[in-house]
């Protein structure tokens, strides 16, 4: 697998993304993650977006962070935002995931933000999962969702 950095209105993304849409559909039976995003909050250095390609040049992974500082949806000064993790199901369970969250990490705290933040949902046991096995804590809601109950939110320290 080859992960690097690409533009959030990439083809790439923008496929990987639709398909992250389908599979919230499916889960929450709604119309997916409404969230405004712009490509322009995942340019560096206020952010990043990485892919993942697989040995045959196929997007099979994605994500992303973007700055967020103080404000009325309860961010933090110094937060990075988890965005669009993403893996292909036949791509899943080889830890592609783990290694995208980690170069995630390194980047935002290279950029000077101290905690890495993301939202996710409860019908999303594996998102959990890993999220928790990498040393994130439930905090206190935050963002578009932050009113839903079946809205789950945590945060890491980058220091």
């Amino acid at each position: 697998m080859h992960i690097r950095p690409m533009p959030f209105d990439h083809p790439d993304a923008v496929k990987l993304n639709d398909q992250v849409q389908l599979e919230y559909v499916a889960r929450y039976g709604d119309g997916g993650d409404i969230t405004p995003l712009d490509p322009a909050m995942f340019a560096p250095p206020s952010g990043l977006y990485l892919m993942a390609y697989d040995a045959d040049g196929r997007a099979v992974a994605t994500g992303g962070w973007r700055t967020q500082d103080e404000n009325d949806e309860g961010y933090s000064d110094g937060d990075a935002e988890l965005k669009r993790m993403f893996v292909i199901p036949e791509a899943r369970g080889v830890g592609l995931a783990r290694r995208i969250l980690a170069a995630l990490e390194a980047d935002a705290r290279a950029a000077g933000r101290t905690r890495m933040v993301l939202e996710t949902g409860d019908q999303q046991p594996e998102a959990i999962a890993l999220y928790t096995s990498s040393g994130y804590v439930p905090c206190t809601k935050f963002g578009l969702y932050r009113n839903y109950p079946n809205s789950r939110c945590f945060a890491k320290p980058l220091g």
